[in-house]
């Protein structure tokens, strides 16, 4: 058969960056929590609200939401001051790290370069920012800093420091010729002259710990529980009393004052005008017209008939691991553990798990509120009913143990059906992951199960009986083992131990019933690092290969299914790759945390603190090295990745959030899919990469050449894709013009054709 498809695809999105590179591109895709809104602008008719990791814009009128995060053009996470000017259409994002995005119709700048006092070594975090015109006041740690959003560049700080101790702005605000920032110790003001950066020229306005400050017309401030109006002279305090105020916004002709869940609004002398409530704890509001809207901790923005508008995305940013399944089905789990994997780290906002439908984010309403605290490492469908849900609670309490709930479409929420406590209320048998063999039958990994005849902890396996609706137990002869995730692959389970360096193969037959199940054990004696503590993640690639990750290194046991059941002479080898013409160890001081095998055996591997690799088949060549600073990663410790085979599409999931990467491999086999070639045409002033072709055979025969018919590059593409240079056969940049990809699978028994136009 022969296939030919051309597609035109915009790789780099259009971004100005300043002392960084462009991150971001049309691959990516964020599945972030926009729930938390830090702080609102309005802009005739359209409000522009940051949450923790993005930007998203709310048109009132037509209910349309768009949004702008690492994915599709800022330059970090975790937002923490943000402001809008309507009148320029600049904003200004401040991250928890100090840099800033300047928001431009015409891109946006990254800025990296705050000012910072001479021995200062307090946070850099923005506190807080304010836009008035061309100018943005800044709050940091250490004080206040002008930028000057035209030239996109920092002009005077004032650095408060008085007795050998700095000082930080809560928030600050430009009124007049003056700037005021509000500290744990006062009002403080000073006009914008060249005394500006020294603070003992500032004024002292209100002595008392303030917290919030905004102006436009008329300044207004707060401590807690109060708010004031100030327009030069003595403050004045409005007469109300708050519990505990979150926010002041100051508006053409209004102060509002956002005190936990009530929103009061007052005119600018301070006369109370109304109030509203929204039902639950909100971070700012504003007044559009005669309509208050809350920007909420937990529902994104609300107006008063209690409509929630924010982009679709988990509860939560905090990801542990995924599940995916079905069609576009996602499950995230939202645990963590420390202490080499041994103690469970709580979350009190009790996350639980999110659930992605395929269609929309669902948060089970059992979490919120539930008195028992969940630390959920990991949960899946189960593949006889995709509504019935199981997961892991690892705890050290009562509420530990294995959770089936129950999913109803028609109400979009999920109920509890049981728990089952592993046969102890105590400490023990601490739940990790799960998994099913081909058979349907349920297998969960336990830590510290010291229930059984002879000394413990183990590390256990238990079985979901369905007959009995329980697990049966049987402990390993792994002893003070914790456990990974289990991975089953032809008719083993395969388990990664943390905290000592073994790794077990457990062989439960395929059935439910544990007297007759075996396991191996292998040890450091079998190759792992002697530096290392444990073995953390695996993956068997297509080959029959176990790529098994430590908390130092990486260990590759060929012919796995063969080799571990001769634990006596079986061998872990690690992957040598050449450097500057020496061998060197590949990954040999890094802690593997996940390893993910795509349709074309190519490997997804994340190393703590080091981001995300992706390797040719034999693990020699690295072909992707995506971090935090390269890419729209959150952070450089991915703590899982799954592949969706069908669509090549690769989730990778972090305590600051989910991120999607379209990969170009899905569903390899030994004839062609839907070839594509992108980008298509190749234009050299736009885009000066590799052109991919996707689609391909797991062994494809290439050969490119010009409009006459000469060969002009040839090659063997293995793993379903190519990525060609556009250089000839001496290595020379191509011509101009039209070129026609001929290719064959291995054994020449399937066909396919594509051309590629280059304009240099």
């Amino acid at each position: 058969m022969k296939k030919l498809s051309l597609i035109s695809l915009g790789i780099l999105a259009s971004l100005h960056v300043a002392h960084a590179q462009t991150i971001s591109s049309k691959k990516w895709a964020d599945l972030f929590s926009y729930n938390n809104v830090l702080a609102m602008k309005e802009d005739n008719g359209k409000i522009v609200a940051a949450a923790e990791n993005g930007i998203f814009y709310y048109t009132i009128s037509t209910g349309e939401i768009t949004k702008l995060s690492k994915a599709n053009g800022l330059h970090e996470v975790k937002v923490s001051a943000f402001d809008y000017n309507p009148q320029t259409k600049i904003g200004l994002v401040g991250y928890q790290n100090g840099s800033l995005d300047v928001i431009t119709p015409e891109g946006i700048t990254y800025i990296v370069d705050i000012p910072i006092a001479t021995g200062y070594n307090g946070s850099k975090k923005i506190n807080h920012i304010s836009i008035t015109g061309d100018l943005a006041v800044i709050s940091v740690g250490y004080g206040v800093s002008i930028f000057d959003l035209k030239k996109k560049e920092f002009k005077d700080s004032a650095f408060f420091l008085s007795g050998g101790l700095y000082e930080a702005s809560n928030e600050a605000t430009i009124f007049g010729n003056k700037v005021y920032s509000v500290t744990n110790t006062g009002l403080k003001s000073h006009e914008m002259n060249t005394t500006f950066p020294v603070f003992t020229t500032w004024t002292t306005e209100l002595a008392g710990a303030f917290k919030h400050i905004d102006s436009e017309g008329v300044l207004s401030f707060s401590s807690a529980n109060t708010a004031y109006v100030y327009n030069g002279g003595t403050p004045t305090p409005i007469a109300q009393s708050f519990t505990n105020v979150h926010d002041v916004v100051v508006t053409s002709g209004n102060i509002i004052v956002t005190d936990l869940s009530r929103i009061y609004t007052f005119n600018t002398n301070g006369t109370f005008n109304s109030n509203v409530t929204f039902g639950e704890e909100c971070n700012t509001a504003t007044r559009i017209g005669s309509s208050v809207y809350g920007g909420t901790i937990m529902s994104g923005i609300k107006n008063e008939g209690g409509t929630s508008f924010r982009p679709d995305g988990p509860y939560l940013n905090f990801a542990y691991k995924l599940s995916i399944y079905g069609d576009n089905q996602i499950l995230v789990s939202t645990g963590a553990r420390e202490s080499r994997f041994n103690t469970a780290v709580i979350n009190y906002k009790n996350p639980g798990f999110y659930y992605f439908t395929g269609n929309e984010w669902v948060h089970p309403s059992y979490f919120k509120p539930n008195t028992n605290i969940f630390n959920i490492l990991d949960a899946v469908s189960d593949p006889v009913n995709a509504n019935d849900v199981f997961f892991t609670n690892y705890m050290q309490d009562g509420t530990r143990g294995v959770y089936k709930m129950k999913y109803d479409p028609a109400t979009k929420d999920f109920s509890l059906v049981k728990r089952y406590n592993m046969g102890t209320e105590n400490d023990a048998r601490r739940p990790v992951g799960l998994t099913f063999d081909d058979v349907n039958n349920l297998f969960v990994t336990l830590a510290f199960s010291n229930d059984g005849p002879t000394f413990g902890p183990f590390t256990a396996v238990g079985a979901y009986d369905r007959a009995t609706d329980d697990f049966l137990i049987r402990n390993t002869a792994q002893n003070y083992g914790v456990a990974q995730k289990p991975l089953y692959y032809e008719g083993l389970l395969w388990i990664p131990t943390p905290r000592v360096n073994n790794f077990i193969a457990y062989d439960a037959k395929k059935t439910v019933n544990t007297s007759d199940d075996k396991e191996y054990i292998l040890t450091q004696d079998n190759g792992f690092a002697t530096t290392s503590g444990g073995t953390l993640s695996v993956a068997i690639d297509k080959s029959g290969d176990a790529w098994i990750g430590g908390d130092v290194g990486l260990r590759v046991l060929p012919n796995a299914v063969t080799e571990v059941k001769t634990p006596a002479t079986a061998k872990v080898e690690p992957i040598i790759i050449e450097q500057n013409g020496l061998g060197e160890e590949l990954f040999r001081d890094g802690q593997i945390l996940q390893i993910e095998v795509d349709a074309g055996d190519h490997k997804w591997v994340s190393v703590d603190g080091g981001g995300v690799y992706y390797l040719s088949s034999d693990g020699q060549q690295t072909i992707k090295h995506f971090t935090k600073e390269n890419s729209p990663l959150p952070t450089n410790t991915i703590t899982d990745i799954k592949v969706d085979k069908k669509t090549g599409k690769v989730y990778f999931a972090s305590y600051d959030g989910i991120v999607t990467y379209q990969g170009d491999v899905s569903d390899v086999t030994s004839g062609f899919g839907n070839v594509m070639v992108y980008p298509n045409p190749v234009v050299y002033s736009n885009f000066k990469g590799k052109v991919t072709i996707k689609g391909l055979a797991e062994v494809t025969n290439i050969r490119i050449v010009d409009a006459t018919g000469n060969v002009v590059h040839s090659a063997v593409a293995r793993g379903g894709y190519y990525e060609w240079d556009l250089n000839n056969q001496r290595a020379q940049r191509v011509a101009s013009g039209v070129y026609f990809v001929l290719m064959t699978n291995e054994d020449g028994t399937d066909k396919a054709t594509a051309k590629i136009a280059v304009v240099n």
